[in-house]
Order: C-alpha cells, then structure tokens, then sequence
C-alpha cells in the first residue's frame, strides 16, 4: 500500500505550473474565507456589544464591518467563479477539483 495514495497533500500537484497555481489559489481563497468568517463575528460581537449602550458610533462602527464583509465576500465570490471561467475556457480542469 502506498501511503502517498491514502494521503494526499496539496503539494502533491506541484510537478507542473497549473498544480503550482492550483494549489496558490486554493489556499488564497481559504484564507480569504477565514478572514471573511472573521470579520463576520468581528462585526456581530460589535453589533451586540453596542445594542445596549447609546453610542451611536459604536453602531455604525459594526454596520460598516459589516457591509465591509459583504462586499469582500461578493469580490472573493467573483474572483473564484471568473478563475473557474478562465479554467473552463482555456481547458486547465485542474482548478479547484
């Protein structure tokens, strides 16, 4: 039994150019999630934290998180299906198997 069969890392692929950039990407966008979920919670514990105060600016302070996190999610969320495209059109499949 080879062990290398049973488990696989990602550095496995790197024996050409596309594995190299296949496995760059795969793990921007991981930690691209990682932040993102970060943020996320970031904003929601400043959401709560200020529900109960007066400081409006603790408020708004949340909010823009937020809506900061969203919007880095809809970046990320396109870059990822415009690599995908650019995979299916110039016939790479090793993008994100």
């Amino acid at each position: 039994m080879d062990i290398n069969d049973s488990f696989k890392t990602p550095f496995t692929d790197l024996t050409k150019v596309s594995g190299l950039v296949t496995t760059f990407l795969n793990i921007v966008f991981m930690l691209a999630g990682l932040i993102l979920l970060f943020f996320f919670i970031l904003g929601g514990i400043r959401m709560i934290s200020s529900a109960g105060s007066d400081d409006a600016q603790a408020a708004e302070n949340a909010k823009k998180t937020i809506t900061s996190a969203v919007i880095g999610f809809v970046v990320v969320f396109t870059a990822y299906w415009i690599v995908k495209l650019i995979g299916q059109i110039t016939g790479t499949q090793t993008f994100f198997q």
